[in-house]
């Protein structure tokens, strides 16, 4: 188990759900990243698909549960081409890489 900032993360359990989702990236970014970080902040994961992955809203719904029970806390996941324009530049050099196939 390694410590990501605030966040204790379980390595070999986000590779197989990250190999399981066909991900490509997986980062953090918002109030996990900083210091505004608390325990009753969400997680924010940016998430990067393989090519060829079909990933529907159902899909992204059922992601976003299994991170929530494996992180242990509310998550929020974003797709990283999903991003709006005025806030991509800002997640981008704010986003910690904790996956990368």
């Amino acid at each position: 188990m390694h410590t990501r900032n605030h966040l204790e993360i379980s390595e070999e359990p986000l590779k197989k759900w990250c190999q399981r989702w066909k991900v490509r990236e997986l980062a953090l970014f918002g109030s996990a990243t900083n210091d505004t970080f608390s325990d009753d902040s969400d997680v924010d994961l940016l998430v990067e698909f393989q090519t060829g992955a079909q990933v529907t809203l159902f899909t992204l719904s059922r992601m976003q549960r299994e991170m929530s029970a494996l992180l242990a806390r509310s998550v929020d996941l974003v797709p990283k081409q999903g991003l709006k324009p005025r806030i991509r530049d800002e997640v981008l050099a704010s986003a910690q890489v904790i996956y990368a196939a």
